[in-house]
C-alpha cells in the first residue's frame, strides 16, 4: 500500500472493488473512494494499524495509517506522543523549492510563514484562535452569522424551487460555503467564480504537492503556485481596502486586531483569510450533499426531524460522522519510540489519522455504519480531529449545516433520488460526490421563510 497523493502525473487505478487480501489494499489509488468503507472494517478487523515502509514525510521513515477510534483519539489528544507546531516549524512548510522560488519572487513568502510565526505552539495557536478567528467562525461567531446563512439559503433554494428536480451539488452544496465565508470576509461575492478556481489550487498543493511524497510534475508546481500568487495578490489588494475603509467583516476586523500586543501583517491576515475560505467551502460542501442524499435515502428521517427540530443537530452530526469530508490526514509525527495495537512506531514516523475509519469503528460505535439519532456523545466523532488542532472552523460548518438542513425541510415535501445518479466519487483524500441529482415536491409557501 502506497499513501502517496497521486497527482497528474502518476495515477494508480485501484481496482473496481476492495481487494480481498489488507495487503493489497491503497487507500490512497484512484477510484478508491468507492469502497473505503468496506477496506475499513477490513483493516480494523486484520490490521488496525499499517505500517507503510519508507512513506514518512522525511526520508528514511515510515508511515503508519490508523484506523481505530481509540488510536485515532489518542494521537490527537496526546501531546507527548506527537510533535507540536514547535518542533514542526522547524521541518519547514513543506513547500517545494520551485514553489518557495516563486512565493518569494512574487514577495508573498510570508503569507505561506505567517502561521508558523504566529502559531509557533499548540498553545499560542489555541490563544490565537480565541483572539483572531473565534470571534468569527467560533460556536459564538457563528451564530452571529446565521441570519445571514438562513438568507443565503432561501435564496439559493428560491432559484431551482419552481423546477421540480436539481443538482444538489451545484445548486446548493457548493455556492451555499462559499457565500458564506466569502460574506464573512467582507469579499465582493462577484468574485467567486475566480476565487473558486484560487482555493481549488490551494487545495492542489496539500493533496498531490507538499513534501517528499510529492506527485506533481515541475511544469505542474509552477502553474499551481502562479495561481496561488495570483491568489495573495488579489487578498493583498483587498486588505488595504479593508485598511482605508473598515467594515463589518473579518478582514476589517483582522486590519484592526492586535494579538500579544502587536497588529497583525498583510501577510498575517492573508494566511488567514486563506485558510478560512478554503477551508470553509469544500469540506461543508461535500458534508451538505451527504445529508441531502441522507434525506432522499431515509424519508421517515424527513418526517421525524420535520416533527421534531431539535434532532436536526444530532442527524448533522450522525452525517458528520458517517461520511467525514475530510476522511484521512497525514499530520502528526511521533515524538517519541511506542506501541500502538501490537505495532511498534518509530519517532520520527509520519501518522496518518484516518478519521472516516474511526468514525465507523464497531469497537466505539455499535452499528457503526447505521444512522442513529439517539445515539449518545453524538458531536464526539473525530471528522473535525479533537485536541489542541480541531477545526478552528467547526462552529461555523455545524451552523450552515443546521441552517441547510432546516431550509430544505422547509421548502421540501419530499426529496428523491434520480435514476441519473452515479454517486461517483471526486478524487483526493477527500469524500465528496461530483454531482447529486434530487426530485423533490415543493412545501406550501406558507411554510417557507
Amino acid at each position: 500500500m502506497s499513501m502517496t497523493y497521486h497527482g497528474t502525473t502518476e495515477v494508480p487505478t485501484a481496482p473496481a472493488q476492495c481487494p480481498v487480501n489488507h495487503e493489497e489494499i491503497d487507500l490512497f489509488a484512484a477510484g478508491s473512494q468507492e469502497w473505503w468503507f468496506e477496506a475499513y472494517r477490513k483493516l480494523q478487523d486484520e490490521c488496525p494499524v499499517i505500517r507503510l515502509p519508507g512513506e514518512g514525510r522525511e526520508p528514511g521513515t515510515d508511515a503508519f495509517i490508523l484506523t481505530r477510534y481509540d488510536d485515532i483519539q489518542r494521537v490527537a489528544r496526546d501531546r507527548s506522543l506527537v510533535l507540536g507546531r514547535e518542533d514542526q516549524a522547524m521541518q519547514g512548510n513543506g513547500n517545494s523549492p520551485l514553489q518557495e522560488e516563486i512565493f518569494e519572487e512574487a514577495g508573498f513568502g510570508d503569507a505561506f510563514n505567517a502561521q508558523q510565526d504566529l502559531r509557533s505552539s499548540d498553545e499560542q495557536a489555541m490563544r490565537y484562535r480565541r483572539v483572531v478567528t473565534d470571534p468569527w467562525v467560533g460556536p459564538e461567531g457563528a451564530q452571529r452569522q446565521q441570519k445571514m446563512a438562513e438568507a443565503a439559503a432561501h435564496r439559493l433554494i428560491d432559484n431551482w424551487i419552481e423546477d421540480g428536480e436539481v443538482d444538489f451539488v451545484k445548486g446548493f452544496a457548493a455556492p451555499m460555503p462559499q457565500v458564506v465565508i466569502t460574506t464573512i470576509l467582507g469579499l465582493p461575492l462577484e468574485d467567486m467564480p475566480m476565487l473558486r478556481k484560487m482555493e481549488e489550487a490551494q487545495v492542489r498543493r496539500f493533496v498531490y504537492g507538499r513534501g517528499v511524497n510529492s506527485t506533481m510534475s515541475d511544469e505542474d508546481e509552477v502553474e499551481n503556485a502562479r495561481e496561488l500568487v495570483l491568489f495573495n495578490e488579489y487578498l493583498a489588494e483587498q486588505i488595504q481596502k479593508k485598511r482605508r475603509n473598515p467594515q463589518d467583516d473579518m478582514i476589517s476586523y483582522l486590519a484592526q486586531v492586535e494579538f500579544e500586543g502587536q497588529k497583525l501583517s498583510d501577510g498575517d491576515i492573508t494566511s488567514v483569510a486563506l485558510l478560512m475560505h478554503i477551508g470553509g467551502n469544500e469540506t461543508t460542501q461535500y458534508a451538505l450533499t451527504a445529508e441531502a442524499m441522507l434525506l432522499a435515502q431515509h424519508p421517515e428521517i424527513v418526517e421525524e426531524l420535520r416533527a421534531d427540530r431539535t434532532k436536526v443537530r444530532f442527524f448533522v452530526e450522525e452525517a458528520l460522522r458517517l461520511y467525514a469530508p475530510t476522511q484521512g490526514l497525514t499530520a502528526r509525527t511521533a515524538r517519541i519510540d511506542f506501541e500502538m495495537g501490537g505495532v511498534q512506531i518509530p519517532a520520527g514516523s509520519t501518522l496518518h489519522l484516518r478519521f472516516g475509519a474511526g468514525n465507523r469503528d464497531p469497537e466505539h460505535y455499535p452499528n457503526a455504519d447505521q444512522l442513529d439519532l439517539t445515539r449518545p456523545h453524538a458531536g464526539r466523532h473525530l471528522t473535525f480531529s479533537q485536541g489542541p488542532r480541531s477545526c478552528p472552523g467547526a462552529g461555523l460548518s455545524r451552523m450552515e449545516q443546521n441552517v441547510a438542513v432546516n431550509a430544505l425541510l422547509d421548502r421540501l415535501e419530499t426529496i428523491e433520488l434520480k435514476d441519473t445518479n452515479d454517486f461517483q466519487h471526486q478524487p483526493g483524500i477527500m469524500l465528496g460526490l461530483y454531482h447529486l441529482d434530487l426530485a423533490f415536491t415543493t412545501r406550501s409557501a406558507a411554510v417557507g421563510a
